[in-house]
C-alpha cells in the first residue's frame, strides 16, 4: 500500500510491530514544510468530517500537533499566537455570537 504522506514519527515502528514493512526517508526542510501544510488540511478536515465529540477531540488533537511543528519551524510560540487571537478578538470579536453575514452594498445603493 502506497502512502506517500507525513507521519508521526513513531509510526514507522509500529508498523514494524505488526509485523510489516515500510520504506520511509527523511525530508529536507523544504519538503517538510510542503507535506506540514499538507498535513494540517488534511487534519482540519478530519475534524470537519468527525462523527461524535470523542472522534473530533481526537482529530483536533492531531490538528493541534500539526499546528506546533509548523509554529516549530517557524521559530513561532504557542504564545505569540495566543497574543494575535487576543488581539483580534479584541478588535474583531469572536465567533460565540454565531452571526452569518449575508451581503453587503454601499450606502449609496
Amino acid at each position: 500500500m502506497v502512502h506517500n504522506k507525513l507521519v508521526r514519527d513513531k509510526i514507522p515502528d509500529k508498523i514494524i510491530n505488526n509485523g510489516e514493512l515500510c520504506e520511509t526517508r527523511i525530508l529536507h526542510d523544504e519538503e517538510y514544510e510542503i507535506e506540514l501544510n499538507k498535513k494540517l488540511i488534511e487534519e482540519a478536515n478530519e475534524v470537519v468530517n468527525a462523527n461524535d465529540n470523542e472522534e473530533i477531540k481526537e482529530e483536533l488533537a492531531d490538528l493541534y500537533e500539526v499546528m506546533s511543528a509548523k509554529l516549530d519551524i517557524m521559530g513561532i510560540s504557542f504564545s505569540e499566537i495566543e497574543e494575535i487571537a487576543e488581539y483580534k478578538r479584541e478588535k474583531r470579536g469572536s465567533f460565540k455570537k454565531k452571526i452569518y453575514l449575508i451581503s453587503t452594498k454601499s450606502k449609496d445603493e
